[in-house]
């Protein structure tokens, strides 16, 4: 399996050798963390989620995140559950709209204050 890993702009083009589902080797990293990119990659990817959501009692959306990667996996089940949040005016920086997101543990959280 070929992938591109992320984690700096280099940007390495990483070959991934599975067997049974487990990874056996990597290369074309260079550097450690592009080995340990790989390793998550291929057994359970990450996301990080962002979106916008209204605010009642403003015009301007509120742009969130989650506070760390989510399985890739439930990037879906985790905007459907951020299109049923309701938050009011005034929202603070770092402010949690959504608790646990998804059975997570993680949190989303504004990324701006809306007033």
């Amino acid at each position: 399996m070929e992938i591109t890993c992320i984690n700096c702009p280099v940007g390495c083009r990483l070959t991934v050798e599975m067997v049974e589902g487990k990874v056996v080797s990597v290369s074309g990293n260079n550097c450690k963390r592009g080995e340990i990119y790989a390793h998550q990659e291929c057994i359970e990817p990450l996301r990080m989620v962002t979106a916008v959501i209204p605010v009642e009692g403003s015009s301007m959306p509120l742009s969130v995140k989650t506070k760390s990667p989510i399985p890739k996996k439930l990037i879906a089940d985790c905007m459907a559950a951020l299109s049923e949040v309701k938050v009011t005016a005034p929202v603070m920086l770092g402010s949690v709209v959504l608790e646990n997101v998804c059975g997570t543990g993680v949190d989303v959280v504004a990324t701006r204050n809306v007033f």
